[in-house]
């Protein structure tokens, strides 16, 4: 199995830099069988029904990215460097794992200066990335890192135009809860309030599962024989509520519907055990590609990928290789707008 399977072209104009407003009027593709339907997401519930289950990832993106300066006194006097960074994962001692650059200003044991009283000192290099530790803790670090951080918008997005206060709602779900994530589960943010309630109304159901997307998912694959990428983990849990809700769901014949790739990861990884369902807690670096035995996802709402990404390897899992090329072929025609604050589908296996 070959990266360039996973491959397609797609023009620069359809990287979408900001999203669809309101959140519901997205173009919604649908692919179900061999049909493709154009939709926008507002008319999700014509292709549900009574019994079937979404599953909502319920993490929160934290304003990660940081930009201050680091003092240093010579003999020539003070000097300062500026300094980038971004937060990828908390230890648990405190301290977080983070991107700094330019990571050569840096010396350890030196501090970089932020807004909102926030500082950073460097305690070690570790694979080119940082391990820092922050002056605050607790609620105070939170409240100064929502004054003083960014959003951590997605590369493709932040190579076009920096992150803004608009970002801080634009770039996080609706039932958003459980901060951790540094990268936003982009087909929930597809959703509001009314939606929900209208769903909900007409007898679906929704399950709240957490996995804390990390920077990793958007790490290139770098080999040629994709069985062989190893991917990156991150932490999330399945309750034993949400396991008892979807396992009741299937029980009774509802279909279980992941809403984006990182609910659907999180719950086939809690299923690898017995094939069934269960509660689960820890990381998970869970890689599906074509050949992959899904256990309890019988469908899968989420955007649209990179290509030659993982993700692309996930959804042709789940539809198969050729009907994915199909789709994409679709959407690439018809000018849906991909990545983070593009489009969105809904792909429901023949």
């Amino acid at each position: 199995m070959k990266l360039s399977d996973f491959d397609f072209d797609l023009p620069e104009a359809l990287i979408a830099t900001r999203p669809a407003r309101p959140r519901t009027s997205a173009r919604l593709l649908v692919a179900e069988g061999d049909a493709i339907t154009d939709a926008v997401v507002r008319d999700l519930g014509q292709w549900l029904r009574p019994g079937d289950r979404l599953i909502l990832n319920d993490t929160a993106v934290i304003p990660a990215r940081l930009s201050g300066a680091r003092r240093r006194l010579g003999p020539e006097g003070e000097t300062r460097a500026k300094i980038e960074v971004t937060l990828l994962e908390p230890g648990g001692d405190g301290t977080w794992t983070a991107m700094v650059k330019p990571l050569k200003k840096l010396r350890e044991g030196e501090v970089v200066e932020f807004a909102a009283g926030l500082e950073a000192e460097l305690l070690a290099r570790e694979d080119g990335q940082a391990r820092l530790r922050f002056n605050l803790e607790g609620a105070a670090f939170d409240a100064a890192l929502a004054e003083a951080g960014a959003m951590p918008l997605p590369p493709y997005i932040a190579a076009r135009r920096a992150a803004d206060e608009q970002d801080k709602t634009d770039y996080q779900t609706v039932w958003a809860r459980n901060p951790g994530a540094v990268a936003a589960p982009t087909a929930s943010l597809h959703f509001d309030d009314a939606l929900l309630a209208e769903l909900r109304e007409m007898g679906v159901a929704f399950s709240h599962v957490t996995l804390h997307v990390g920077a990793g998912t958007f790490l290139p694959v770098k080999v040629e024989d994709v069985t062989t990428h190893k991917m990156h983990a991150e932490w999330g849990e399945v309750s034993e509520t949400a396991a008892a809700e979807i396992a009741a769901t299937k029980a009774a014949g509802g279909r279980v519907i992941p809403v984006g790739t990182t609910a659907l990861r999180l719950i086939e990884s809690a299923a690898r055990g017995t094939g069934q369902i269960a509660p689960w807690r820890g990381e998970t670096d869970i890689f599906i590609y074509p050949g992959f035995e899904f256990r309890v996802t019988d469908a899968l709402m989420t955007n649209f990928h990179l290509p030659r990404s993982t993700l692309m390897m996930l959804v042709s899992a789940l539809m198969g290789p050729e009907r994915i090329r199909a789709i994409y072929d679709h959407a690439v025609r018809g000018d849906y707008r991909f990545f983070s604050y593009g489009d969105a589908s809904l792909l429901i296996p023949g």
